[in-house]
């Protein structure tokens, strides 16, 4: 079956049509991609980023389900909208052709009462859901060896995820992908405070707030580009870095003991530098790193000896997205 994947994220669109496939900078490009798709494929999965507490497997795309991420744009404003758009071109462009939609929250339906539960009044209704779950999912499903695992999602957004034979049990982010790690232009975790504060010091308000955690904050806020390519300043790197090893030791302690620790997403697979800072010190811990195996990038970057495995996997979205379309139009046909 002809699969036409498109995994359209906050910065770019990742597509793959069996052989092919290939990456766009920003949305513009997409018409032209999809209007010179010929033949029209025979179906088309769609990364779709939060499925809320409706969605916990994929699903074949309808009006009901399209309402229904429409619904759930206000927890991710800067993506189920144009995951939506995505949808909504490929009606008009290939009508007729199945759509699929593979939620990034879906993997981590298995997170535990304990760790999907806030410390706030249960009127307001709500609660962690996590992200970057169809990475997630590709790289359990390469390491079914694996019981206990950090997954560490390094790109324009990051994560950190705890998975204990093959169910996440904790993860970074949370009611929103803004929650964790310091981003490209998220801020990660922050003082609840700081909305108050910031409303009574600079009359700031809640959308203002919101955006700019979104789009101002993280490595943008404190290097003044989100690229780290581009990052030299040596306090935004420690910041970032630093993040990423707090919630390593905070993981390791959720799992009590950790067989693997993965580094995938863009950043996670390219960027030597921070690998080796965000998991420096942590030998005691049974982690360390071989500094020539981690230059070249090589697909296991622990030491001899080290009791963790650490390991460089390339994100394979696209092919676990395409996985799950197949075996949803398997079930409908």
């Amino acid at each position: 079956m002809a699969v036409l994947v498109l995994n359209i994220g906050s910065s770019s669109v990742k597509y793959r049509l069996g052989a092919d496939g290939g990456t766009i900078d920003g949305h513009d490009g997409l018409d032209d991609l999809l209007g010179g798709i010929r033949p029209a494929p025979e179906a088309i999965g769609h990364r779709v980023v939060h499925g809320g507490d409706r969605f916990h497997e994929p699903v074949l795309v309808d009006d009901d389900v399209i309402a229904a991420i429409e619904e759930l744009e206000p927890l991710a404003p800067l993506h189920n909208p144009i995951n939506l758009d995505g949808i909504r071109r490929c009606q008009e462009i290939f009508p007729g052709v199945p759509q699929v939609a593979v939620f990034d929250t879906a993997f981590h339906a298995t997170l535990p009462p304990e760790a999907r539960t806030y410390g706030v009044p249960r009127e307001w209704g709500v609660r962690r859901y996590g992200f970057h779950g169809i990475s997630c999912a590709s790289v359990t499903r390469r390491l079914p060896d694996v019981a206990n695992l950090i997954v560490l999602h390094l790109g324009n957004g990051a994560s950190a995820t705890a998975i204990s034979r093959g169910r996440s049990v904790d993860t970074s982010m949370g009611l929103t992908p803004l929650e964790g790690l310091v981003m490209g232009s998220r801020s990660g975790d922050v003082d609840p405070g700081l909305a108050g504060y910031l409303a009574r010091v600079k009359g700031m308000d809640v959308q203002t707030f919101t955006d700019a955690l979104s789009r101002e904050s993280g490595l943008r806020a404190l290097a003044g580009t989100g690229d780290l390519r581009e990052v030299r300043q040596s306090l935004a790197l420690e910041v970032y870095c630093r993040a990423i090893r707090k919630y390593v030791g905070a993981y390791y302690a959720v799992l009590g003991t950790v067989d693997a620790i993965v580094f995938t997403g863009g950043v996670g697979e390219h960027d030597a530098r921070v690998r080796a800072m965000a998991l420096s010190g942590l030998e005691r811990l049974g982690i360390t790193l071989d500094a020539g195996l981690n230059e070249r990038h090589a697909s296991r970057i622990s030491a001899p000896g080290s009791e963790v495995r650490v390991l460089v996997m390339p994100a394979d979205e696209e092919e676990e997205i395409a996985r799950q379309t197949r075996q949803v139009l398997r079930v409908s046909s």
